[in-house]
């Protein structure tokens, strides 16, 4: 995991994917940060980067497990403090609006729910959680090592998830399609060859060159315009808002 912070630290900024990210986020960050000091948690934050963009639309602040991360968003004047998501330090309906990037596929099954239980948990009732994860089994690749990933979701199992804690979906929806005609053929020729040791992976996060990054992402930029009216049957990755319901209490961990 240690490897997987420092590789992303050095590519969230320029590489296309994390820059792909943050265009889809930006609708669902609109519809759901509504009103004047929105509280947002973000739920295994990393190096902290996404809190940059959180906190265009609210007060945002991050736990992550892994010091090394915590470490770094420190030092980059981030409000992060350590500690698992399976077990969050707040009391309950604390905040308006939790996210999770691309932690839940990592996690141990019971981690995984006790996680979301906790999203569910510190949110006030009526507040909404956004969550992107890796989708599409069949895309597990080299990458799925550097992750340390334990599962891609499909739409389906993604929606059970979140329901079983008790939140009410608003949207969910694939991302990443675009690119999928690169993507699929190259994680299955992983596969055949065989998958990489970890520190081989770390070549998967790396900045492409930069016509092939530019590419991408002007891609995935008309991908995030598409995504404002329709929902996408299939991607590398699937984005999720939800809100509690207003009446809800607190979910437990199944």
């Amino acid at each position: 995991m240690k490897r997987l912070i420092a590789a992303t630290a050095r590519a969230e900024r320029e590489h296309f994917w994390f820059r792909g990210l943050r265009r889809f986020v930006a609708p669902l960050l609109a519809r759901a940060a509504t009103g004047k000091h929105v509280k947002i948690l973000d739920c295994g934050c990393g190096t902290g980067a996404n809190l940059t963009m959180l906190a265009r639309v609210g007060r945002s602040s991050g736990v992550d497990r892994e010091w090394t991360g915590v470490r770094r968003a420190k030092e980059a004047g981030r409000s992060v403090s350590q500690a698992t998501v399976a077990q969050l330090p707040f009391v309950n309906g604390h905040f308006d609006l939790t996210t999770s990037f691309d932690v839940l596929y990592c996690l141990k099954p019971e981690d995984e729910r006790a996680a979301v239980a906790e999203m569910f948990r510190v949110l006030r009732p009526g507040g909404h959680v956004i969550i992107n994860v890796a989708a599409m089994p069949v895309l597990r690749g080299n990458h799925s090592v550097l992750a340390h990933e334990r599962r891609r979701y499909t739409a389906r199992t993604l929606r059970i998830l979140v329901e079983t804690a008790g939140f009410v979906v608003d949207r969910v929806t694939y991302t990443n399609a675009t690119i999928l005609p690169v993507l699929l053929p190259l994680r299955v020729a992983h596969r055949w060859c065989g998958l990489a040791a970890e520190a081989d992976a770390e070549r998967e996060i790396k900045t492409p060159i930069r016509p092939v990054n530019w590419l991408l992402d002007r891609l995935l930029a008309l991908e995030s315009q598409m995504l404002r009216v329709v929902d996408l049957p299939c991607g590398s990755s699937l984005l999720l808002l939800a809100r509690k319901p207003l009446t809800a209490g607190c979910a437990k961990a199944s």
